[in-house]
């Protein structure tokens, strides 16, 4: 069946079962393999992606619920001239990544948490972060959240109290 739906700002059509997972469209169909597999069954974070603004793990959605709808990928981040999107950079210069294979179901976690919360707080981080990182990279990951909101000063004061 064809379902309709805008990835990264370009409307798509993809012929697919509608019980699809949009994981794998996105992966297999539309060769956007920013978007990892991790888990299967929406528990790791791996996959996540943004759907209408919303957090969404694309593993456990099928594609025939994204009829219409806008869909954010890891890739979809950068504007238009390349320059990384304020989380993108901000975990470059944490030097959040080892392994690095959860770190864009991560980001995509960490855009929405500030597009939701503007200027978490530690909490409301350790909170909203609920990806798996097999690496334990978390106190890598809250610091480069609080950088790429403007708080990096305020966490390394704190840190030397």
């Amino acid at each position: 069946m064809a379902i309709g739906f805008t990835v990264n700002g370009k409307d798509v059509s993809v012929e697919a079962e509608a019980d699809t997972p949009l994981l794998w469209v996105l992966r297999e169909d539309l060769a956007l393999t920013g978007t990892k597999f991790g888990c299967g069954i929406a528990a790791c974070g791996a996959c996540s992606v943004h759907v209408d603004g919303q957090i969404t793990r694309s593993c456990s959605v099928p594609v025939s619920d994204i009829a219409g709808k806008a869909v954010t990928t890891i890739e979809g981040l950068k504007s238009n001239d390349g320059t990384l999107h304020a989380v993108q950079q901000a975990w470059i210069d944490a030097q959040v990544p080892q392994c690095g294979y959860c770190q864009s179901g991560q980001i995509m976690a960490a855009v929405a948490l500030i597009k939701q919360a503007g200027r978490p707080s530690e909490a409301q981080i350790d909170e909203a972060m609920t990806n798996i990182c097999r690496c334990g990279t978390y106190p890598r990951i809250r610091d480069a959240i609080l950088a790429a909101t403007g708080q990096a000063a305020a966490a390394a004061v704190q840190g030397e109290a």
